[in-house]
């Protein structure tokens, strides 16, 4: 008899430490707008969002794409572990004159599986060009 009361506990202690511990990796971004500001054109045109793992399973950034051909993000292709940070850069073609207004959107196995971060800023003219 004790026996089965030992096993009954046991069977159900697993059952509540399993579905209290579910891994799940989170992305927290610094920030999710990257504002470039006025900016010359042909001006560096390369930022960084950068993030952490809050949650307690790797991090797999699976895709990150960008609204317009203008803007090409590199995604990290290790996995990130909890606690630890990464980094996606995004590399905005600065010789077009005007208003920048771009999305790029990751995609995770993250609790929140889509996240969509944003550039903004202006690019203006050289001088006497």
């Amino acid at each position: 008899m004790m026996k089965k009361i030992v096993l009954v506990l046991f069977v159900s202690l697993m059952g509540l430490t399993l579905t209290a511990q579910e891994a799940k990796a989170k992305i927290d971004f610094k920030t999710e707008t990257v504002d470039y500001g006025e900016i010359t054109k042909g001006a560096d045109g390369i930022r960084v969002f950068e993030f952490t793992n809050t949650g307690n399973a790797p991090l797999i950034i699976s895709k990150v794409s960008s609204s317009c051909g203008c803007t090409i993000p590199k995604k990290p292709e290790d996995p990130i572990l909890p606690g630890k940070t990464g980094e996606i850069q995004v590399k905005y073609d600065t010789n077009r004159v005007g208003p920048i207004r771009k999305a790029i959107t990751v995609i995770s196995n993250a609790d929140t599986p889509t996240k969509v971060l944003k550039i903004k800023g202006e690019i203006k003219a050289s001088e006497g060009k």
